[in-house]
């Protein structure tokens, strides 16, 4: 079975933080967020706020990346047809777009 998701982001900040010799304390003073949140994070505990879990991942050098899980979900994506949009929503677009460039609406 595959390792979860918190598991593996566990592992990989204990096994970072290690390696820059940096105790739960200081990586949480580094971030700005507590060494409790730290330790949660190394736990592997399944709900963590994002903004001070990228904040801990900025501080040791390591970066969260998102990717398609398997080709059979990017392609029933593409398969979809394009959702119609009504043409008042087109027309209102327009005219914001043109707006922002400062030209006369038609």
């Amino acid at each position: 079975m595959a390792e979860s998701f918190p598991r593996m982001l566990a592992a990989q900040v204990r096994t970072r933080r290690a390696a820059l010799r940096l105790s739960q304390q200081d990586l949480a003073d580094m971030a700005g967020v507590s060494e409790r949140f730290v330790r949660f994070v190394e736990q592997g505990k399944p709900s963590v706020q994002l903004d001070s879990l990228l904040a801990v991942l900025e501080t040791l050098g390591l970066e969260l990346r998102l990717a398609t899980r398997a080709r059979e979900a990017a392609r029933a994506l593409v398969s979809q047809p394009p959702s119609a949009v009504p043409p008042s929503d087109v027309a209102s677009e327009a005219a914001a777009a043109a707006d922002d460039r400062g030209e006369r609406r038609p």
